[in-house]
């Protein structure tokens, strides 16, 4: 029984973390495979503003009403190793995907770790730097890597949590946009 107490507060702890009770994000476990949270009733994305590592900002609700295209939004960190093997998969999906935006907003990060963590990978697609914890805030993510499916109407139409592979970005950007 003295075991079963201290193993019942861990699980107690835990769930409360998951259960959205906790302001702090659980990092995911490199290796630990994308948790598809499936459809979902769509809700209105956050809006959001950041700067990017062009020199430029981007703001969500601009872009839909400016430019239209749907939005991949990734959150990830420069500390985080899932984030780090998955930006090229991003990448190489953008390129896949041009009817897409994508961008990825480093959260829960210092800004001068995510630049340099950002110079080193060099992916295409647009980066972005969450100074005032704004799109960490509206988000909430479970855990880091976190991506979130935007319709052109700025609803979230899909969360996918961890790691994620060609394959899964290829079947879910197909199954919202089509080829």
């Amino acid at each position: 029984m003295r075991r079963l107490v201290p193993l019942l507060a861990a699980i107690a702890i835990v769930a409360a973390a998951c259960s959205g009770s906790s302001e702090a994000a659980i990092p995911t476990l490199p290796g630990l495979d994308a948790v598809d949270t499936g459809p979902t009733d769509a809700e209105s994305a956050p809006d959001f503003t950041v700067a990017t590592y062009e020199g430029d900002t981007f703001s969500l609700s601009a872009h839909l009403a400016d430019d239209g295209r749907p939005v991949f939004l990734n959150l990830w960190a420069s500390w985080c190793f899932p984030c780090r093997e998955e930006m090229p998969t991003i990448d190489a999906a953008a390129a896949r995907h041009p009817g897409v935006k994508f961008i990825g907003v480093a959260v829960q990060d210092s800004r001068a770790e995510a630049e340099a963590f950002a110079a080193e990978i060099q992916v295409a697609y647009t980066l972005g730097f969450d100074d005032d914890n704004v799109v960490d805030d509206g988000y909430r993510p479970l855990g880091l890597p976190a991506s979130y499916i935007i319709s052109e109407n700025g609803l979230i139409l899909e969360r996918i949590f961890g790691l994620v592979t060609d394959e899964l970005l290829d079947q879910k950007l197909s199954l919202w946009f089509g080829g």
